[in-house]
């Protein structure tokens, strides 16, 4: 395995220990994090502001001894990393250009120093009065500098480097703190990483605030944004640093270092490429707001090979982490209820039909149609829960829809299916034995025409149940569950279902009877329930059995729609995400089904019912996925083989 075949680049920010004005202990040290980070395979590695000399050296600066000895330090640096061919290096020092002084970023590989980038805005602050000794990149009228003997690059405007994996850009410290940064200008164009050599002191709650700038930013210019700040070794006259070290991307943070801490640090992280160029590839404002051509420079290199990832896959990309949990859920049920609202009081209708199965999906419909009414001031009576027994209906399921209506004071009706399905199947000549999918689709059609029809009835309309998955799959009767007026689990796969139905029960309901109720559906299997029940009335139908697990799907689902992921790349990633639960062969197997049944089953997609979108992924054909339905997998397909 190598991530780098798969759109992945590792890198890392560090902190060394230094001493303040001792070049030759800085660079010692510097040389140790590169080798501690070639161990772990890091590929392209950035340390703080001025890190050669310390950040805090005030008017040591001016004095020649420590400008020129920073420079030598430099020397010895790239020659030390002329035989280090699998990574490059960021880092800072004062550098004297004509007859000003800046605070640079030198980019070093083994083919030597690549360019300088100059810090932008500098600080004249109390606590920062950089002024005094340094000037900014807009004064700058050198272009070349001439060290050891080699021409190197130095741009007023930024520079964007070129490796075989990724393009990357430099900024320095207050850069950040800018209106307008110099990142995002780099960022337009065409930067995907963003590194900041940094030297932020240490104030209450200000590290809170820094983490916020850094994460903010990483996700304005869809890139990853990796922070290096002073930290042990620097003065402590007036200011004391930490060593802040972050890594996010696109608004997450991957990495964070320990503050305070009195060795040298180094957080390391592993970006995902493909999916911040995914994300730009779908925002044509990246090729059309640029305002300028920036300084290029290829790096000519030969990347280390990592064996191994430096990342976690969230198995579960659509459910909220236990800190979010509360906020998210909350969120995804008021877009619902709220959608549904919406609906009800433009078309004028106070009723409603539902079809209550006893399963998770209409349970989550029938639970956000209830507090709908309650926002609308309707009384809950005039919601029609109507439970529909067919051929394979069980005890546990059609107890568990009569108990929760009672429980929702809903109006609960029980029409069964049974004898006008029978009519059907002589209506149509269909051998009632054979358990086809005439006979499946029969029952599911019959339910959806008695919804309809009851709806006409009562001058209402019908809330649709089937949720985002299921879409997916195509796990759906045409004209039949597939069908409603309002459908308010459109977009809710379903193990966020499962989520937010559990986030009800624990969180919002204060009858304990009906939590019971809501985690006994909970735990029943996955099922239409279209098949006759077995021998002891257990069902004989578990979806899962057939589709594969939901879990897989939704992975699959969310890689697939959100960053546009290969076969491969999600075949990858998933053998990482569910390392401990599946076998390899039996996520091929699914991931196999899941390309065949999406491209086969779009026409179903193509004429779904209006539904509420409530997270970044969305199969709506009048929103996030126009796909045509005559589309062939073979090119996904053969991927896989």
């Amino acid at each position: 395995m190598n991530i780098n075949d798969y759109g992945f680049l590792r890198v890392a920010a560090a902190s060394p220990k230094l001493k303040v004005a001792d070049c030759d202990y800085n660079t010692a040290e510097i040389k140790r994090v590169i080798e501690r980070a070639q161990q772990e395979d890091v590929q392209i590695l950035c340390f703080p502001e001025l890190c050669i000399t310390a950040y805090s050296c005030g008017d040591l600066f001016f004095q020649k001894a420590l400008q020129q000895k920073a420079v030598e330090a430099l020397s010895d640096l790239t020659c030390f990393m002329k035989e280090r061919s699998s990574i490059i290096v960021v880092v800072g020092l004062p550098l004297l250009l004509k007859n000003s002084l800046y605070n640079v970023a030198a980019v070093i590989s083994h083919e030597g120093i690549l360019g300088f980038v100059p810090k932008t805005y500098i600080p004249n602050n109390n606590e920062y009065y950089e002024k005094r000794w340094f000037a900014g990149s807009r004064d700058l009228n050198v272009f070349f500098v001439e060290i050891n003997e080699e021409c190197v690059p130095v741009s007023s405007d930024g520079i964007i480097f070129h490796t075989p994996f990724a393009s990357f850009g430099i900024e320095i410290c207050e850069d950040l703190w800018m209106p307008s940064p110099p990142s995002s200008e780099l960022a337009m164009q065409g930067a995907e990483l963003i590194f900041n050599l940094s030297a932020s002191n240490e104030l209450v709650g200000k590290n809170r605030y820094r983490k916020s700038l850094v994460l903010q930013q990483s996700g304005r210019c869809n890139a990853a944004y990796v922070y290096a700040s002073a930290g042990w070794g620097e003065s402590t006259t007036d200011m004391v640093f930490s060593g802040a070290c972050f890594i996010a991307e696109n608004g997450t943070m991957l990495a964070e270092s320990e503050r305070f801490s009195p060795e040298s640090e180094l957080v390391i992280a592993d970006i995902d490429i493909e999916a911040l160029r995914h994300d730009r590839l779908k925002n044509t404002n990246y090729t059309s707001a640029a305002s300028h051509d920036t300084t290029g420079i290829d790096c000519h290199i030969n990347f280390a090979t990592p064996d191994r990832m430096y990342r976690r896959f969230n198995p579960h990309p659509f459910i909220p982490s236990k800190e979010e949990s509360d906020e998210s859920l909350s969120e995804v049920f008021n877009i619902q209820t709220y959608g549904l609202a919406k609906r009800l009081l433009h078309t004028g209708t106070e009723k409603v039909t539902i079809g209550v199965s006893g399963g998770l999906d209409s349970t989550l419909a029938l639970l956000v149609t209830a507090k709908t009414f309650d926002l609308l001031g309707i009384p809950r009576k005039n919601i029609y829960g109507i439970t529909m027994p067919g051929f394979g209906t069980t005890g546990r399921t059609y107890g568990n829809a009569i108990d929760l209506m009672k429980s929702l004071g809903v109006t609960a009706k029980e029409i069964s299916i049974v004898d006008a399905v029978t009519q059907h199947f002589k209506d149509i000549g269909h051998d009632a034995d054979n358990h086809d999918v005439t006979y499946e689709n029969c029952q599911a059609r019959e339910r959806t025409q008695i919804l309809m029809d009851y709806a006409n009835k009562i001058g209402g309309l019908v809330v649709g149940t089937g949720n985002m998955s299921e879409l997916a799959l195509g796990w759906a009767t045409y004209n039949g569950d597939h069908m409603s007026m309002y459908g308010v689990n459109a977009s809710v796969p379903k193990t966020l279902v499962a989520s937010l139905v559990r986030w009800i029960a624990d969180t919002r309901m204060d009858d304990e009877p009906a939590r019971k109720i809501l985690h006994d559906i909970l735990n029943t299997p996955f099922s239409p329930e279209l098949l006759p029940a077995g021998k002891n009335g257990e069902i004989a139908q578990e979806t899962e059995h057939f589709v594969g697990p939901y879990e897989l799907h939704d992975f699959f689902l969310h890689r697939m729609l959100r960053y546009g992921d290969t076969p491969s790349r999600i075949l990858f990633m998933a053998g990482q995400a569910f390392a401990e639960k599946y076998a390899s062969e039996e996520i091929v197997k699914w991931l196999k089904l899941f390309y065949k049944r999406f491209f086969a089953q779009q026409f179903k997609r193509s004429c779904m019912p209006d539904g509420p979108k409530v997270g970044s992924v969305n199969l709506s054909p009048r929103g996030d996925w126009r796909m045509p339905s005559d589309a062939v997998a073979n090119a996904w397909l053969a991927e896989l083989e």
